[in-house]
C-alpha cells in the first residue's frame, strides 16, 4: 500500500501522558506520547513488558483517558468507547450461554439493528472467518482458535473503522497461533480495516505490521517506529525476515538493558 492510500488519519494521539495514582505513589506509564494511525494501516505496538502498550490501546479506545494530552479519531477527541472501534482481548470473551452466532451479533443487537439486517451481517462475518458451519455450536464446543476467530468475527460485525487487538493470539499453541496471523492478514486484505495490534514478539510484529511502534519501558515513550519494508506475503525463512527481526529483537533487548542499569 502506497503512502497515498493513507491521506486519512483515523487515529491521532498527541502528548498523552497517562498517570495511576496509588498509596504507594504516582506511576507514570505513558509519557508524552505522539502517533498517528492511518486509514488502512497495520500497526503495530511492541515493547518490553510493562512499557504501557496495553494502557495507550485501551486510552485510544476510550476505556482510559490520558491525565494530559489527546486521543483524537476521525478528528474527534476520545473520551468513551465509540462504536466506530472495536477491541479484541487474548481472553476471547464470548459469552458461553450464546451461541456462536448469537455471540457474533450480539455489538448489532446492542445498535438496535433489525433482525433480518443482524441476521446477514452475522452470517457475512461468520463466512469471512470460516465458521459458517459452526453458527450453531456454543463457544465450549470449539478449539481455542476457533473461539478467536468468533471474537474476530464480532469486532468486525459492528463494521468499525478501527480493530484494537490486544494480544488476541498469546494464548494460543505456536502452530495455532501462525495460522491465525495469517488468517487475520487474509481478513485484513478483505476488510481494509485499520488495525493496531500489541504484541509482545517481535516475529509477529514483523510478520503482521506494516508499521512497528517500539515503546520504551516505563514510563512508556515511542523510541522508534519502523516502517516494514517486506512484501507481502512475508517468508519467516527468509534472509530479509530474519534480518529485521533481529534488529528489531537487538533494539528491544538494549532498551530492556538500559532499563535494568537504572
Amino acid at each position: 500500500m502506497s503512502e497515498t492510500d493513507w491521506d486519512k488519519v483515523w487515529v491521532k494521539v498527541e502528548h498523552a501522558t497517562k498517570q495511576f495514582f496509588t498509596k504507594k505513589g504516582t506511576v507514570t506509564a505513558l509519557e508524552d506520547v505522539n502517533l498517528e494511525v492511518h486509514d488502512g494501516e497495520f500497526v503495530c505496538l511492541l515493547g518490553p513488558s510493562g512499557c504501557g502498550k496495553t494502557t495507550l490501546l485501551r486510552m485510544i479506545g476510550g476505556l482510559d483517558a490520558p491525565t494530559s494530552g489527546t486521543v483524537e479519531i476521525d478528528g474527534e477527541i476520545v473520551d468513551k468507547p465509540s462504536p466506530m472501534m472495536t477491541m479484541v482481548f487474548q481472553e476471547y470473551s464470548l459469552y458461553p450461554w450464546r451461541t456462536i452466532a448469537e455471540n457474533v451479533g450480539f455489538g448489532l443487537e446492542m445498535m438496535k439493528v433489525p433482525k433480518d439486517k443482524r441476521a446477514e451481517g452475522v452470517a457475512k462475518y461468520l463466512e469471512l472467518v470460516g465458521l459458517k458451519d459452526f453458527g450453531n455450536s456454543y463457544p465450549y464446543e470449539l478449539s481455542g482458535g476457533m473461539r478467536q476467530r468468533a471474537a474476530v468475527a464480532r469486532a468486525l460485525a459492528s463494521e468499525p473503522a478501527v480493530m484494537l487487538m490486544d494480544e488476541p493470539f498469546g494464548a494460543l499453541d505456536a502452530q495455532t497461533r501462525n495460522k491465525m496471523q495469517r488468517e487475520l492478514l487474509e481478513i485484513w486484505e478483505k476488510t481494509k480495516k485499520t488495525i493496531l495490534f500489541v504484541t509482545h514478539s517481535v516475529d509477529e510484529a514483523v510478520f503482521l505490521a506494516d508499521k512497528i511502534v517500539i515503546l520504551t519501558p516505563r514510563p512508556g515513550r515511542i523510541h522508534e517506529i519502523y516502517e516494514n519494508p517486506l512484501p507481502r506475503p512475508r517468508d519467516r525463512t527468509s534472509v530479509e525476515f530474519a534480518s529485521l527481526r533481529k534488529k528489531v529483537l537487538q533494539v528491544i533487548e538494549e532498551l530492556e538493558q538500559e532499563n535494568a542499569n537504572l
